[in-house]
């Protein structure tokens, strides 16, 4: 009887695992494995202690197929891997199941149909970039308001975090480490 072991994988710290491991268990999955990476990385150790873990006959079992990889590449190289180590692959929500022909070449459509998807995403961002362009309008982050950066500086020579004095101020708090950063280099 092949086991049944799940794989989840959320993008940022602040997105919660909670639901996709809920939908796995209900599935069956004796374990769980767990990425919290970007899905444009495609480096994922809790991916490969799955691969290592698995046994012949078992099936690797996603919510959705954007957990196993976000381009046609990246999941047709992951189902190669799995099929190589003789490994199925069940998705919930698309309901695919590799174990069979039909559900082989269901995951495939479906994958080239994600990949398409997204694709057009990107050509309508870049579209709405070339627009706001054309228009004047500028892009990016707003430029740093150096009152502010001069009273961070102060606040923290006066003993308080940078964390505090970021949110005290309404700065982020990257972009006030980033300018501490900028500041120790210009002065070394």
């Amino acid at each position: 009887m092949p086991d049944i072991l799940g794989y989840a994988r959320v993008s940022t710290h602040t997105q919660d695992l909670d639901a996709q491991k809920h939908r796995l268990e209900e599935s069956g999955a004796i374990r769980i494995f767990e990425d919290v990476v970007s899905g444009r990385r495609f480096d994922r150790p809790g991916l490969t202690a799955l691969i290592d873990y698995a046994r012949p006959g078992d099936i690797v079992c996603v919510v959705r197929l954007d957990r196993l990889g976000r381009s046609l590449r990246e999941l047709l190289e992951t189902v190669e891997t799995l099929k190589q180590e003789k490994i199925d692959l069940l998705s919930l929500e698309e309901k695919i199941d590799t174990s069979s022909a039909a559900g082989e070449l269901v995951f495939h459509v479906f994958g080239a149909i994600a990949h398409f998807e997204r694709r057009l995403i990107a050509e309508r961002t870049r579209d709405g970039i070339e627009s706001a362009r054309a228009k004047g309008k500028r892009l990016g982050r707003p430029p740093l308001d150096n009152e502010k950066l001069d009273a961070a500086f102060k606040l923290m020579e006066a003993g308080t975090s940078p964390a505090e004095t970021a949110k005290h101020l309404g700065l982020g708090r990257s972009t006030l480490y980033r300018e501490i950063q900028k500041k120790n280099l210009a002065s070394a």
